[in-house]
């Protein structure tokens, strides 16, 4: 997996791009100052928290609230997430 900062004028976020199947980005979570959305642009993910877990496809937005751990994991190769910070 590789990512890289963007930043268009006061919006700023991070593209995710998963190579390979099971490619993951761990559970972690936000404050409210670094919350964001997150996009799927390619491929498909299972985006999972505790106890719960959901297969996403290119197309999905996700809008996460402060406090809920949240992980993406890559089911195709070569997917691509796009995550925008809303702070």
């Amino acid at each position: 997996m590789s990512d890289r900062h963007i930043a268009f004028g006061k919006l700023s976020g991070t593209i995710y791009d998963f190579s390979n199947i099971g490619d993951e980005l761990p559970l972690h979570t936000h404050g409210p100052d670094d919350v964001h959305i997150s996009i799927v642009a390619r491929g498909s993910f299972l985006v999972f928290g505790k106890g719960w877990e959901r297969e996403v496809a290119a197309g999905a937005v996700l809008d996460w609230e402060p406090g809920v751990y949240h992980g993406f994991r890559a089911v195709e190769p070569g997917s691509r997430l796009v995550n925008i910070v809303k702070g």
